[in-house]
Order: structure tokens, then sequence, then C-alpha cells
């Protein structure tokens, strides 16, 4: 049997397989905090519950009008999107001009609303996603069995954060965003609407966290506590990527997922907490975040 550091290859592989699932999750929901939070300001605490949302509405579409999973996949974002521009447009907005804690208990407040609403609904164990048919079974790597779904989620989150990134950093509306969050009043006397935009940008982010959520339903059921079991470790990653990068975000997730799998071969009983433990690291080294501004 082939070991390396005194342990089996195989098992290697299989951690280092499911550190990279958990940490596509981790890129995507730190994504869509690092878009709202860098260009709004805002600390989104709902984060978690809107991931849970975006699995339950894939649910309900598959349940109800029984539409599958990839029209789902494009559909719940959507309509997650759009109750996220409902609340930026009732809650939100009223708290820019706010300290950052506002923003933060009203949110955590609208979280506890909506996963006790789905647990009222649906009790605490949820209800199961089935995996569409053309994703099921292994793939065959050579060196090991990799089931197809998961390396579904790998492929489609990296190509959604690169996705995000370019347009954020590369295209003029990405431009416009950037510059309306450090001079609104200017922007808008260029005849952009700010306010729609910054609407939209809330909207777009709340999107990301239900596409992670209906990606995630058939891995781990859709379940009101799939996001708070997510969400501490998600606001780590933003804080040791740098609050409000994009890039960060993004290397930072894969990243903390990968070494979160090595962890649980080598040293398991750290595991649930070397994330937090690099978070100290991180901030007593660069307090900004590792690609953050101070």
């Amino acid at each position: 049997m082939i070991t390396i550091f005194g342990k089996p290859l195989l098992l290697l592989y299989g951690q280092l397989t499911l550190g990279l699932i958990n940490g596509a999750f981790y890129a995507l929901l730190s994504l869509g905090l690092a878009v709202i939070f860098g260009l709004l300001n805002i600390i989104n605490f709902a984060h978690g519950a809107l991931f849970m949302l975006g699995g339950f509405v894939a649910w309900a579409l598959l349940e109800y009008l029984d539409i599958g999973y990839w029209p789902a996949l494009v559909l719940a974002p959507l309509i997650v999107g759009v109750f996220g521009v409902v609340m930026e447009k009732t809650l939100i907005n009223r708290l820019y001009k706010l300290d950052h804690l506002y923003g933060l208990l009203l949110t955590f407040g609208c979280a506890l609303i909506i996963e006790g609403l789905a647990r009222n609904e649906f009790g605490s164990s949820g209800v199961p996603y089935p995996i569409p048919d053309e994703l099921r079974g292994p793939l065959d790597l050579g060196f090991m069995m990799l089931p197809a779904y998961r390396a579904w989620v790998v492929v489609a989150a990296a190509g959604v954060c690169l996705a995000t990134w370019l347009v954020i950093e590369k295209t003029r509306i990405g431009s416009t965003l950037r510059a309306a969050t450090e001079n609104a009043p200017l922007v808008q006397a260029f005849g952009v609407n700010v306010p729609r935009l910054i609407t939209l940008t809330y909207g777009a982010g709340v999107a990301l966290a239900a596409f992670a959520g209906v990606l995630a339903a058939p891995i781990y059921s859709v379940n009101p506590n799939m996001g708070a079991n997510f969400i501490i470790t998600v606001f780590a990653v933003v804080v040791i990527g740098g609050m409000g990068s994009i890039l960060g975000s993004i290397v930072t997730g894969f990243g903390l997922g990968i070494l979160e799998g090595l962890t649980k071969v080598y040293y398991p009983q750290a595991s649930a907490t070397v994330v937090f433990m690099v978070m100290v690291i991180v901030l007593l080294a660069r307090p900004a975040g590792l690609f953050g501004k101070a």
C-alpha cells in the first residue's frame, strides 16, 4: 500500500476531494458576502439562510411544478435574488449611512426568521433532493473513483467564481460598481442610477448564495440548518481573504477547504478549528486579510 507520511494514498485523495468540495461552497458563499460587503458595506449575516432558501426553492420547483435540476439551477437563484432585491428595498437600504453593526443585527434577525419559518414548515430533518440522472455514478480518474456530481460541483463553483471576478474586475459595469462605492454622487452625476445599481448588486450577491444552495441540495439534503453549518466558517474565510476582496474570497475558500481536508487526514482533532487558527494567525500578521486593503 502506497503511503505519504504514514497515511494511505487513497485516504489522502478522498479527504482532498471532500476538502475541495467544501472549498467550492466556501468560495461561492464567501464570494457573495464579499460582493455585498465590498460594494455595499453591509455585513450580510442572512447569507446562510439565503443559501438554505436556494435549496428549498429548488426542492419546491421539483415537488410542486416538476421542474428538474437544470432549470432549477437557473430559476432558484433568480427567485431568491428577487427576494433579496425586496429585502434591500424595504430593509437594507435604510442602513447604509449607519454603523456596520446595525446591518449585521438586522440581517441576523432576518436569518433567524427565515430559518424559523423553514423549520416550522419542514421540520429539522429537512427533505431529500435527488441527484440528476446525468450526474449519477462515479468518474474513473485512474488513481481514484470520483462521484460525478461532486466533480460537477467543483467545476460549476469554479466557473461561477471566475465569471464573477471577471465581471467585477474587468468590465465596465464592474468599474461603475466600484466607482459608485467610492463616490456615489459623482457617478450619479454621469447619469448612472446608483440606488438601482446597489439594489441589483445585493440581489446578485444573494443569487450567488442561492446558486450554492441548489448545488448543495443533492449532497447535504435540504434542511433548515444547512446554511448555519457553513456560515461561521464562511465568515472566517472572508476575514482571512480580506473583507470585500473578490479574489481573496475565491482563493481562500478553495485553499482552506483543501487545508481542512489535509487536517482530517493528519490531525483529525484539529479539523474543526484549523480555519479559525489560520484566521487568528492572519489577523495578527496582516489585519486587513491576505488580499484586503487597510
